[in-house]
C-alpha cells in the first residue's frame, strides 16, 4: 500500500520540480554572465499564458512550447536592452519586469479563463513503461521532463567544457578584462539573458500545459522567486540547481499530500512550507557570506561601461 502511494507522489514531485529546473538553470547562465535578472517570475508567467493560448488555439504541443520560449525571450529582450545597452539598474528593472509580466499576463489571459488543455502526452514504451515501479518512474513522463534533464546536462557541459562557456564565465568574473582581450561583453550578456528568458518561458509553459493544463491568473505563485533562490542555494552550479529544484518540488507536494491525508495542521501553514523553506535556505546561506561571495560571479549585478 505504501508503494502504491509513493509512486504517484514521486511522479507528482517530478512535475512540480520541472518548471523550477528550467527557470533555475536558465538564471544560472544569466548570473554566470554577471547579470542579475529578478524578472524570472514575470518571464515565467508570460511564457505560461503564451503557451496556453497557443495550445488552446492550435492544439499543438510543439507550437505551445515554442510560444512559451519566445514569449520569455521577448520579456528578457526588454530587460537586456534596458540593462545591457541603456545601463538601467538591474534590480529595479527586474522587479519592474515581474510586475509588468504579471499584469500583462492577466490582461491577455482574461479570455482564456475556464478553458482547458489535454496536457502533454506521456512517454509510453510498450513493455517497458509497464514495468512495476521503474516503468512509471523512469519512462512515464512527458517530453519536457526529459528535456529539462538534458538542458541541465548541456548547460553544465557548456559552462565547464566549451570556449563559449569560458567566455560567459569570464564576462561574469571580470567584464573589463574580457573586453580588453577583444570580446563583446554586451553581446555575450545579451545572449545569456535571452537564453535565460527562453528557459523561464518554457518553465512557465510547463505549468500551463502540463502541470495544471489550464490558465489561472498568477499561476506561477512565486516559483520565479524560488528559482532565483535556487541559483544561490546551488552556488551557481547547474546540477546543484537541479537537485535543489527537486527538493523544493518535494516540499510542495508533501504539503499537498499532508492536507489530503488530514494532517492536523492549518492548511494555510502547509501551503507556506515551500516559501518558508526558501527563506530558511537563504538565511543559512547568508550566515557564511564570505563563502557565498567566493562562489558568486565577481561582476554579478554590475553594469558594464565600455571605455571604447
Amino acid at each position: 500500500m505504501s508503494v502504491e502511494w509513493l509512486i504517484p507522489a514521486m511522479l507528482t514531485i517530478v512535475t512540480a520540480a520541472t518548471p523550477l529546473v528550467f527557470a533555475a538553470v536558465g538564471e544560472t547562465v544569466v548570473e554566470k554572465a554577471g547579470v542579475l535578472n529578478l524578472g524570472v517570475e514575470g518571464m515565467m508567467i508570460i511564457g505560461a499564458i503564451a503557451a496556453f493560448a497557443m495550445a488552446v488555439t492550435t492544439g499543438s504541443e510543439v507550437l505551445a512550447i515554442f510560444s512559451g520560449a519566445i514569449a520569455g525571450m521577448l520579456m528578457a529582450f526588454i530587460f537586456g536592452v534596458l540593462c545591457v545597452y541603456l545601463q538601467s539598474n538591474q534590480v529595479a528593472t527586474g522587479l519592474a519586469l515581474t510586475i509588468f509580466g504579471i499584469g500583462l499576463s492577466a490582461l491577455i489571459g482574461h479570455s482564456y479563463v475556464g478553458n482547458t488543455f489535454v496536457g502533454l502526452a506521456k512517454l509510453d514504451i510498450p513493455g517497458i513503461s509497464d514495468i512495476p515501479i521503474v516503468g512509471p518512474l523512469v519512462f512515464g513522463h512527458d517530453a519536457l521532463v526529459y528535456f529539462s534533464i538534458l538542458s541541465v546536462a548541456s548547460v553544465a557541459w557548456f559552462l565547464k567544457k566549451t570556449r563559449g562557456g569560458l567566455l560567459v564565465r569570464a564576462v561574469g568574473e571580470n567584464h573589463d578584462a574580457a573586453h580588453a582581450i577583444g570580446y563583446s561583453v554586451t553581446l555575450i550578456r545579451m545572449g545569456a539573458i535571452l537564453f535565460g528568458g527562453a528557459m523561464a518561458g518554457i518553465g512557465g509553459a510547463y505549468l500551463s500545459i502540463a502541470y495544471t493544463p489550464l490558465w489561472v491568473e498568477n499561476m506561477t505563485a512565486g516559483r520565479g522567486w524560488i528559482a532565483l533562490a535556487l541559483v544561490v542555494f546551488a552556488s551557481w552550479k547547474p546540477w546543484r540547481a537541479f537537485f535543489g529544484a527537486y527538493l523544493f518540488g518535494g516540499i510542495t507536494i508533501i504539503q499537498l499530500y499532508a492536507q489530503g491525508m488530514g494532517v492536523e495542521v492549518s492548511a494555510q501553514f502547509l501551503s507556506m512550507l515551500p516559501y518558508l523553506a526558501t527563506i530558511l535556505v537563504l538565511v543559512i546561506i547568508s550566515r557564511d557570506s564570505a563563502k557565498s561571495l567566493l562562489n558568486a560571479p565577481a561582476c554579478l549585478g554590475k553594469n558594464y561601461h565600455s571605455s571604447g
